[in-house]
């Protein structure tokens, strides 16, 4: 995520964000996540905000270790016990069959559509052999900046389902709802899991 208006949003909003996700760590998704990696495995929060999914997974014993492009947002990760935090990107992740897992919740939806492919194909390699991916995002077509100027890259679940099959992964359970964000607007949205073949 290199859009600098979109960084200037979480950097001003950081607390509000905060605040918005705080029971983040008790979300089913996660706890399903932390379910199904091996215990005491590796994990990778990319676009981790202020660090609450991540906190739970070092709670339950996992090395969690935590990337977000905003100072202000990883000043709220680090603040949780056993929580690595580092400011990083997608671009960063170059790293060979390192992870257990990878969270990757509505974080990548704020890169270009452009890029999707080169992420998936960097958090694949990322992952050990059967590694997980979770992964969050809007649903819909195109790219656009939602009411308090965030860019937004948006993707059908079929369009989706697709470039994750390109990728290498087999997916192995799906949800879609619609929920307000920081915005306040209700937007349709999918989680997925998926594993690396």
């Amino acid at each position: 995520m290199s859009d600098r208006e979109t960084l200037q949003v979480y950097a001003a909003k950081a607390g509000e964000y905060a605040d918005l996700v705080q029971n983040a760590g008790a979300d089913p998704m996660v706890q399903k996540f932390i379910a199904n990696v091996p215990e005491g495995g590796t994990v990778l929060d990319i676009g981790c905000g202020p660090g609450f999914a991540a906190a739970a997974m070092a709670q339950a014993g996992l090395n969690a270790q935590a990337w977000d492009p905003v100072p202000e947002m990883l000043a709220l990760a680090k603040s949780h016990p056993g929580v690595t935090a580092r400011q990083a990107t997608y671009a960063d992740l170059t790293e060979t069959a390192d992870y257990d897992g990878i969270w990757s919740n509505f974080s990548m939806l704020h890169t270009p559509l452009s890029d999707w492919p080169d992420h998936f194909t960097a958090i694949h390699r990322a992952l050990k052999p059967g590694g997980l991916l979770h992964f969050g995002t809007k649903l819909g077509t195109g790219e656009a900046r939602d009411s308090i100027g965030r860019l937004y890259s948006y993707m059908t679940e079929d369009a989706l389902t697709d470039l994750l099959t390109q990728t290498g992964f087999a997916l192995t359970y799906t949800r879609k709802g619609e929920e307000a964000g920081l915005s306040g607007d209700i937007a349709p949205f999918i989680v997925l899991q998926a594993h690396r073949g």
